[in-house]
């Protein structure tokens, strides 16, 4: 089926009609391209599971052939959250096009990704009126701590994994979300990857697929 976001989408491996979904969101200047790898190690686990990898809506000037969720150039916190409002409306809506195209409920599908993708998995999740799943994130942060902490909707699952030396994302990011969201009494888990820079290491990996599995099957 066609979205309103351009994707790569990976078919449950049972043939079957999709009993659930992941939607994973790519980085800062990536595509929908790189972070279905992710989904291709995943598949042969999840063969009841949609994987949808979308494209981020803009182009990204710093990597041409990229794309970005919002614009980070301009390091205004107020203009930052302005244009991650824009891409939130827009993740929201496919969101809605999975749940109607395949017939499924929120609770049977996970938001999540890397990095920028992270980040507007988490401020999307948090406020959608019907609750997804879970969100899962690696490298990312909350993108504004007062905005989300005034429009928290819904509870979701969410686990949340960093390497301890990104220079890109510290990784602060995750330790301040995980202050937040204890705060606001949220069950969150969280992992710190020794040695690890601005990257998804194959531990991440593997606990992100048993999360999914975890919470899914």
């Amino acid at each position: 089926m066609k979205f309103s976001l351009s994707a790569i989408v990976l078919e449950p491996l049972s043939k079957i009609k999709p009993k659930n979904a992941v939607i994973l969101c790519h980085g800062y200047g990536g595509d929908g391209k790189d972070i279905s790898i992710l989904a291709g190690y995943w598949r042969t686990y999840l063969p009841d599971t949609i994987f949808i990898c979308p494209d981020a809506p803009e182009k990204c000037e710093a990597s041409p052939s990229g794309f970005q969720w919002f614009d980070l150039t301009d390091q205004d916190p107020e203009q930052i959250l302005s244009k991650s409002l824009v891409a939130e409306n827009k993740l929201n809506k496919l969101i809605d096009e999975v749940k109607k195209g395949y017939n499924l409920l929120a609770n049977q599908i996970i938001i999540g990704g890397f990095s920028q993708g992270s980040m507007i998995s988490l401020q999307t999740g948090i406020k959608r009126k019907d609750k997804i799943n879970s969100i899962l994130g690696y490298s990312g942060k909350i993108i504004d701590l007062e905005h989300l902490s005034k429009n928290i909707v819904s509870r979701p699952n969410i686990f949340l994994m960093h390497g301890d030396i990104d220079q890109v994302v510290p990784v602060d990011g995750l330790l301040e979300a995980k202050n937040f969201f204890n705060k606001n009494n949220y069950e969150i888990e969280t992992k710190i990857f020794k040695d690890c820079e601005h990257r998804i290491p194959m531990e991440g990996s593997s606990l992100g697929l048993q999360f999914i599995k975890k919470h899914l099957y």
